[in-house]
């Protein structure tokens, strides 16, 4: 087997600099990231939760070698519907993410309560993320966290209710990696979706475990690499 590539993907308001350090963690590994186009400094100018998961499927669709794609939050949404029929996908892994099943969404999943935390400026399309320390980075070092909410963009507000019209992971086998100290999204709503997934790992962190712990999130990767090499799907 070809070594295989891991592909990387965001959340809400972030972009791809969030992997930075779990990238240097693993410098011996072929990896990709994806720029959601629904988030960005620029709210004239997102894209929709379908538009995310052309660009994740595209990434995806130029790489021959075997495939791990990795989503964070709401990129596992996006990842769900956009990545179903690619052979070369040997394993998903949801991140605190939404492993969603079709016909829902973001916010279906939420209950249909937008969260508090949530700033919604309806009529421009998006929103922003209130208190992001509190609600990301609850273990995050407190300059890494400053560093991190400059660089936050707008999220399309349309992503969030966007439904399914595609799950992957009924086809492609999937790992769920729960956040046990999450502000964004609660245990109970991680482990309800945890049983979706063939495997289920954790980790004693908030929402932003590539930020605070990336050493203890790239070992599972690793690990999740080795499995795949070794047949141990």
């Amino acid at each position: 087997m070809s070594k295989p590539t891991l592909v990387l993907v965001h959340g809400s308001w972030h972009g791809p600099w969030v992997w930075d350090a779990v990238i240097r963690e693993l410098p011996d590994l072929n990896i990709r990231t994806v720029a959601l186009p629904s988030s960005g400094p620029d709210p004239t100018a997102l894209g929709d939760m379908y538009a995310d998961a052309t660009a994740i499927r595209d990434v995806v669709a130029e790489i021959e070698d075997p495939v791990l794609v990795v989503a964070h939050s709401y990129g596992g949404v996006p990842a769900t519907e956009g990545l179903s029929g690619l052979s070369q996908i040997s394993r998903l892994i949801y991140l605190a993410a939404f492993q969603l099943d079709v016909g829902e969404s973001l916010l279906g999943a939420a209950g249909g309560e937008r969260p508090d935390w949530w700033d919604v400026h309806e009529a421009e399309g998006y929103l922003n993320a209130l208190r992001p320390e509190e609600v990301f980075y609850g273990d995050v070092d407190e300059a890494t966290a400053r560093s991190a909410i400059a660089l936050l963009g707008h999220q399309s507000l349309p992503s969030t209710g966007q439904p399914l019209t595609s799950a992957a992971w009924h086809t492609i086998p999937s790992t769920y990696v729960v956040c046990e100290q999450d502000a964004a999204i609660p245990m109970h709503a991680q482990e309800a979706m945890a049983q979706r997934a063939g495997r289920v790992e954790r980790l004693p962190t908030s929402h932003s475990p590539f930020l605070s712990r990336p050493a203890e999130l790239a070992s599972i990767l690793r690990a999740e690499i080795t499995a795949v090499v070794e047949g141990h799907r």
